[in-house]
């Protein structure tokens, strides 16, 4: 190795006022082809799985691979639409074979509470449960505002569950718009219970009720204010009504509040043919109650499939999710058409500026897509 010797930058006549040295380097054993010039660094991208081993993946409840084959499907990419249906197209035959529990409730009536004590229950049964829980969606990130797989702790660390959260992305009633894709791959990947939770209630929960075999309102204490602001309609589509938080001081008043909904069902008619609608009292922070409700769906399930009734539901909804994706995918198709893209931006002004009717905007828009002059 030379010798030290001082950097160009220093003053040549007093060198010594120069603390700093250029000191050749060694090469170590190894280094040589790190130490070449120009070369690119670039973070190593981890490669998508193809069809068949997400296939392969979900069939053996491989955890990982599941969470990618649902956000694969849950994806706006257009590049990954088709690569999603084949995927669902060879899990079809594997699902159909679980119990779909819908759970809805007024704010704060404690949903997630309840879906980690009922979910617990379950899997210490022996069963496989799965929660969608559908969350409110950030307007700024579009993704998951609540989380409700930070407030369902114990629930997601037993190895018998699975838990889902999907933002809603503004679709009507707290159901994002591919659950439906969601809950097959879980019922593929074995998961015998499915337990979709939506962001609260209101008149737009029959998109739920779609979806679902049994669906369950979770309500609280003082139902004489309650059902004063809430919507007949939604107690209409429920199959059981359960009074949460039923324990200590409030234990009474949760049992009045029961016999209170109780007097209102007699006079609506049933969500399910030949299933009686009843209110049931429940506690998470106790878990009274809570293997009851099971034995109700149980119950239910049984007294449909002999009747034919579950079966028919079954076949419904697939009618309905026909009718729902034709919606989105013209929905879709519409607002990525190139020429509506370039013509709406300007209908848009004038309707603002009062210069356009929006019927004559929306006609034109329309007669754009459809290619019509």
């Amino acid at each position: 190795m030379g010798a030290d010797h001082k950097p160009e930058w220093s003053d040549p006549n007093n060198p010594e006022s120069c603390s700093s040295i250029v000191r050749k380097g060694q090469e170590q054993e190894g280094q040589a082809a790190a130490l070449q010039k120009n070369i690119r660094f670039q973070k190593r991208r981890s490669s998508e799985p193809t069809v068949d081993e997400l296939y392969e993946g979900v069939i053996k409840g491989n955890r990982s691979i599941l969470a990618r084959a649902i956000t694969l499907v849950e994806s706006n990419a257009e590049q990954h639409f088709q690569k999603a249906q084949q995927l669902l197209q060879k899990l079809l035959s594997h699902s159909g074979k679980s119990i779909r529990i819908g759970i809805t409730g007024v704010p704060g009536a404690g949903k997630s509470t309840f879906i980690e004590a009922f979910g617990t229950y379950l899997c210490s049964l022996g069963h496989h449960v799965a929660v969608l829980a559908i969350d409110p969606s950030s307007s700024i990130s579009g993704g998951s505002i609540l989380g409700d797989k930070t407030r369902m702790e114990q629930l997601s660390r037993n190895p018998r569950a699975f838990i889902r959260p999907s933002p809603t992305a503004g679709k009507l009633g707290g159901v994002h718009r591919k659950t439906r894709e969601a809950m097959l791959i879980c019922e593929a990947a074995g998961f015998d219970v499915i337990l979709i939770e939506t962001v609260g209630v209101g008149q737009s929960e029959v998109i739920i009720r779609d979806m679902v075999d049994f669906f369950m309102l979770l309500v609280l204490t003082g139902a004489g204010d309650e059902l004063q602001g809430m919507k007949k309609g939604i107690m209409e589509l429920a199959d059981a009504i359960l009074v949460h938080k039923a324990d200590a001081a409030n234990k009474q008043k949760a049992e009045q509040t029961r016999k209170e909904y109780n007097r209102i069902l007699h006079f609506l008619q049933p969500a399910t043919k030949g299933w009686a609608t009843k209110a049931y009292t429940c506690s998470s922070l106790t878990q009274e109650g809570i293997s009851g409700i099971w034995d109700v769906i149980q119950s239910f399930e049984q007294t449909g499939k002999t009747s034919g009734v579950f079966d028919n539901r079954r076949k419904i909804q697939a009618r309905e999710w026909l009718y729902s994706m034709i919606a989105d995918q013209l929905l879709f198709s519409f607002y990525h058409h190139v020429d509506v893209k370039s013509a709406l931006p300007k209908l848009e002004n004038e309707v603002i500026a009062g210069e356009t009717t929006v019927a004559t905007a929306v006609e034109k828009l329309f007669n754009t897509f459809s290619g019509s002059k």
